[in-house]
């Protein structure tokens, strides 16, 4: 047996005895009870864009009441602003570089790592999913039989209000497996929105109510009715979520499990809009997040602590008196549950890291940049492992890691100062003072005022990710260009190809009725 591996077996095995909170695991909930989870999770919904955080133009009572009779946290972050990479994250407890295939979006889950429901599952929890669990990617193969998030309750059908919303009744299979659970047990169910990830019915926003003129457009867009009748189509998409949360937290109340019951509502990441998702910038990787359950957490805080989408499982396993898993690095949420305070209550949750490898690929190049940073409650430091890589995407395909929308082919009309700042090459390090700058608009690396900070941080980055063995920080960053890619390519790789290939391009299908 190498020395390494001697080491790393025994960090594990006393992981088993000594982890934090698994001694105190079987005492976490009240009374000797333990809750019921229901994990709500929207797909590419923006932090800043709920009433409970100050936001006017996008209505969401029901997760503004979570936050009333419950707790809101200020800064909850995704280790990975993509989909797949930020699920495996939630579902394992542990960062998406710690995750080997599982690190990429659309690619493969592998089977080694535990997961929270099957965990809860063996601890006698009724398990569920509906909608989206964690995806796109391959399960199967790995040698998983269901998805990772739970086993799929997914009949109930629905008519959505703009083309581009799923018909999946997400509430109304909520209920079906209300109905269907057995008597006594208590129950871990995801309910996985595909909103508001795109596409889009364009105008829906206008046709559904919405003011053009009410709209906050963020300083890294233009301000013109393109982009506000776009925000404006994403908003209606994060109500038709809510809506479905006040669904769920109604039937909760008609089976009497509402106050058993510890609700939590997020995403996975930001808004589906150039320079947000899959990029690493605050909108990014700055989520929502309220959780309500009265037997514990008392109403109307608002904690600062940061904390981490790693972090939820160990969390749901100490509330139900299930010993943490030794591969989870998270760190569970209970005391900052339990607590009185709003503010800072845990003075060690004032630092966290984030960091990507590629979201799709066409061709190398296409794969998206490799990054990490560290954020504090002032600065934001990212460093860039390869420049030369384009961070959305190459132009000649198009773009192909940012999302078809209004916005990204008003940016690339414009091809000046917007283009540059979502589809430019980024550089290797990027620092920004997020008390004048929380949109990360000045980058400070070059500024010599603040080279002492960028050196601290720096060190500190590179400190913390050698703790955690990222193959980045170890030297050994390329494993992750072995990962495969499972997803399809976009059609402006397509076209690039062809055109490499010396072939023609390809037509586009006749609409029906048109002349041949």
């Amino acid at each position: 047996m190498n020395a390494r591996f001697l080491v790393h077996f025994l960090i594990l095995f006393c992981g088993l005895v000594t982890h934090p909170t698994a001694s105190r695991a079987a005492e976490s909930a009240p009374s000797g009870t333990r809750p019921n989870l229901l994990f709500i999770i929207f797909d590419d919904w923006g932090w800043q864009h709920a009433g409970a955080y100050g936001c006017d133009w996008v209505k969401t009572p029901n997760f503004d009441r979570i936050a009333k009779e419950g707790v809101l946290f200020k800064n909850a972050f995704t280790s990975n602003p993509k989909c797949s990479p930020c699920r495996a994250s939630i579902l394992t407890g542990r960062n998406t570089w710690q995750l080997e295939e599982a690190s990429c979006h659309n690619g493969l889950f592998p089977k080694k790592f535990a997961v929270y429901p099957d965990l809860l599952e063996k601890a006698g929890y009724t398990v569920g999913l509906t909608g989206k669990g964690w995806g796109p990617g391959d399960f199967k193969t790995p040698g998983w039989e269901r998805n990772p998030a739970g086993p799929g309750f997914d009949d109930a059908k629905i008519t959505p209000p703009a083309k581009g919303i799923s018909g999946k009744d997400y509430s109304g299979n909520f209920e079906a497996f209300l109905k269907q659970r057995p008597t006594g047990k208590p129950f871990c169910f995801w309910m996985g929105f595909t909103e508001p990830h795109r596409a889009y019915e364009p105008g829906s926003g206008l046709r559904l109510g919405k003011k053009l003129e009410a709209v906050k457009v963020p300083g890294y867009f233009p301000d013109n009715d393109t982009i506000r009748s776009d925000l404006a189509d994403y908003a209606i998409e994060v109500e038709w979520g809510d809506q479905h949360v006040g669904r769920a937290l109604r039937y909760l109340e008609e089976a009497g499990e509402l106050d058993n019951t510890l609700v939590i509502v997020t995403s996975d990441h930001g808004m589906p809009f150039p320079r947000v998702k899959g990029q690493i910038y605050e909108d990014g990787f700055h989520l929502p997040l309220a959780m309500r359950w009265p037997k514990l957490i008392q109403p109307g805080r608002i904690v600062e602590d940061f904390v981490n989408v790693r972090d939820y499982a160990p969390t749901w396993l100490e509330l139900a008196g299930v010993p943490i898993h030794p591969q989870m690095t998270g760190h569970s949420l209970v005391p900052l549950l339990r607590s009185a305070s709003s503010g800072w209550v845990e003075t060690d949750r004032k630092i966290m890291l984030v960091g990507k490898e590629r979201h799709d690929i066409g061709r190398p190049n296409d794969g998206g940049y490799p990054v990490r940073a560290i954020r504090t409650p002032e600065f934001f430091y990212s460093h860039n492992y390869n420049p030369k890589r384009w961070p959305a995407g190459n132009p000649e395909t198009d773009f192909g890691n940012c999302d078809a929308s209004p916005t990204k082919e008003w940016l690339k009309k414009e091809n000046g100062f917007y283009y540059q700042l979502a589809f430019g090459l980024r550089p290797t390090e990027e620092l920004f003072d997020l008390k004048s700058d929380p949109e990360c608009l000045h980058n400070l690396a070059g500024d010599q005022a603040f080279e002492g900070k960028r050196k601290e941080l720096r060190n500190k980055l590179d400190e913390m990710l050698v703790a955690e063995e990222d193959p980045r920080a170890m030297g050994n960053g390329a494993i992750f260009d072995t990962y495969r890619y499972l997803g399809g390519r976009s059609k402006g790789y397509e076209t690039w190809e062809r055109k490499q290939k010396g072939l023609p391009p390809l037509e586009a299908p006749k609409k029906k009725g048109s002349k041949q």
